[in-house]
């Protein structure tokens, strides 16, 4: 065998490579999109039809008559044949019905917290439009009852009547309440935010299960939706927070904001550097920042006053926070 290289002569009539007609080289990973994400915004935006409305109403009708009266036949035998038993069973049936009852008054509760925001919010918008001090300062006094009873702005109300007096402008009187009553709700706020998107992109990272990176999403938005109106005074039961979530994700899938665009470009920018060393990763900062993204609209919404003194929130600044405490937990584990 000859040692050396070998030189291998071609043809002078040989094919000479062209650069400009070689095949494109096909990419087999497609870019992070969010996929989780954007399964969630369809899921939780869906409005039933009217027919399936008709259906679920029908059944649950006919299954609540059913079980009552089966109930009443079971409670009139058993009390028949042994008087103390079927008193015992009365009673627990008493009690449950009563405690269902209080449940339902804490949703209706809920709804009038979410309503009592929503018309704050409204009036501080005409206030706004139309310059008027005295509808400014009927949005104050109101901003003042809803959170009479909490501590946490106790400081800041303090502040506000110390100085909405020297104030004599509406937009002057509102950006004074934004600065000092609702300024820590909104540190509160983000910080929810934050925590939402690390837990999001981190399952989307590290756990290869299938749909477990959907249910994590949409679980991690519905506490977050929830927790974020908790914030701004809005606490809503189980029905009021499943409402406030379809309204967030069917405004974001209105204006087009469930998409990678926008404020994302950074976030995403990141999430596209990580995909070229792992798929998982760029996914799941994509992943994060349209948690982000669903966060800044909740907070919108649950806001009693919107956004004029203070920086509506930048959705790039959250998710860079809640990488930079992923990776800093990390460290330290």
């Amino acid at each position: 065998m000859a040692k050396g290289p070998v030189l291998i002569d071609l043809d002078d009539d040989a094919p000479k490579a062209d650069p400009a007609a070689a095949l494109p080289v096909l990419d087999t990973e497609d870019a992070a999109r969010g996929a989780a994400m954007q399964q969630v915004a369809a899921l939780a935006a869906r409005r039933p039809s009217s027919l399936a409305r008709w259906f679920w109403s029908l059944l649950l009708s006919i299954i609540g008559i059913v079980v009552s009266l089966a109930a009443y036949d079971y409670v009139a035998s058993l009390i028949v044949r042994s008087p103390v038993l079927g008193m015992t069973v009365l009673i627990l049936l008493v009690l449950f019905c009563g405690v269902l009852l209080v449940m339902g008054l804490r949703e209706l509760a809920a709804f009038a917290r979410l309503r009592r925001l929503d018309s704050v919010h409204k009036a501080a918008e005409t206030a706004i439009s139309t310059h008027d001090l005295g509808e400014a300062r009927r949005v104050v006094a109101a901003l003042n009852r809803l959170y009479a009873a909490r501590d946490d702005t106790r400081w800041g109300r303090e502040r506000l009547a110390e100085q909405q007096d020297d104030v004599l402008d509406a937009d002057g009187l509102l950006g004074l309440a934004e600065n000092t009553v609702l300024a820590p709700l909104d540190a509160r706020a983000m910080r929810e935010v934050e925590a939402a998107a690390r837990q999001v992109a981190t399952v989307t990272a590290i756990v290869p299960l299938a749909l477990a990176d959907v249910v994590t999403a949409l679980t991690a938005n519905l506490r977050m939706i929830r927790r974020v109106a908790e914030v701004y005074g809005g606490r809503s039961g189980t029905i009021g927070s499943w409402r406030l979530t379809r309204t967030v994700f069917t405004h974001l899938i209105a204006t087009g904001a469930v998409a990678v665009g926008d404020d994302l470009i950074g976030s995403v920018a990141g999430g596209g550097v990580l995909s070229k060393v792992s798929r998982r990763f760029g996914e799941g900062v994509v992943n994060g920042a349209l948690t982000a993204r669903v966060g800044v609209a909740a907070i919108e919404v649950c806001r009693p006053l919107p956004f004029r003194a203070q920086k509506r929130p930048s959705v790039t600044a959250l998710v860079r926070r809640a990488m930079m405490g992923l990776f800093s937990g990390w460290g330290q584990s």
